[in-house]
């Protein structure tokens, strides 16, 4: 039988990048996935690929927040993906000193507000079942300072430590519900390509920016989908509040030799 054959999962910002990764790896796992995403051309396209479902849903919104409940009030596993670093809409400054609240506020709206709502819901959609697994999309930044992102390195925390929170309160109330937290680092997204461009110095771009990385790659896709299918299903059913991270030995300290 399939990891996740009779589960009902939700995935928020699935139209592309890790988030699409992550659908196709439930789907592939017998996993009954509902795609949402704010962008409803791309989400539907990217479902109709998949063969799952679709729902338009802008992770700030506690009105579409509370439509989901009311389609969908019984789930088994919820991945809050949705995210924005906030250079998307702002090239910034988003340094301590000159970012602005509005672009602070930006950032926090979708991935702070939009985790928090998506837990509220998952708990209220897995409780009576008294079991689930919740699924946090935090960062490589948010455990350490990145100071040419502050409100993206904030969020992230508040992301991973949110995620604690909400695994010791079901824990609390006798509910199997697990919450768990993500932390990739470079992952090769199409947010990358604007970088690395496709002419002959790409490779030469793409080593630079893991230069400090210990295992000198990136991580792809399917990798974090890999992580986020274990959490998913009963595997990890010990699993709870925490922490994985998946950067290839960054965190780790430097893998140079002593000079």
């Amino acid at each position: 039988m399939a990891r996740l054959q009779d589960k009902r999962c939700v995935v928020t910002g699935g139209a592309s990048g890790i988030g699409l990764g992550i659908c196709e790896a439930l789907a592939r796992e017998g996993a009954s996935v509902l795609l949402t995403d704010i962008d409803e051309a791309a989400g539907k396209a990217a479902a109709a690929n998949i063969g799952c479902d679709f729902a338009v849903l802008d992770v700030r919104s506690e009105a579409q927040w509370a439509d989901l409940e009311a389609a969908e009030p019984a789930i088994d596993v919820l991945v809050n993906n949705a995210g924005i670093t906030g250079f998307e809409a702002s090239p910034g400054p988003h340094d301590p000193e000159n970012a602005s609240l509005a672009d602070w506020h930006a950032v926090h709206a979708v991935n702070t507000d939009g985790t928090f709502l998506g837990c509220r819901y998952a708990i209220r959609a897995m409780k009576a079942a008294r079991k689930g697994s919740i699924i946090n999309m935090s960062s490589r930044s948010g455990l350490v300072g990145i100071p040419g992102a502050a409100a993206y390195a904030a969020s992230k925390a508040a992301i991973r430590n949110h995620s604690k929170s909400v695994a010791l309160y079901c824990a609390q109330h006798g509910w199997a519900i697990r919450c768990n937290s993500i932390h990739p680092a470079a992952i090769l997204t199409p947010i990358w390509e604007p970088m690395l461009g496709d002419g002959p110095d790409r490779e030469a771009k793409m080593a630079s920016l893991v230069a400090d990385t210990p295992l000198k790659r990136f991580g792809t896709v399917e990798e974090v989908a890999a992580l986020a299918t274990f959490l998913a299903s009963d595997e990890s059913a010990y699993m709870t509040g925490a922490e994985l991270t998946l950067d290839g030995g960054l965190l780790a300290g430097s893998a140079a030799s002593p000079g």
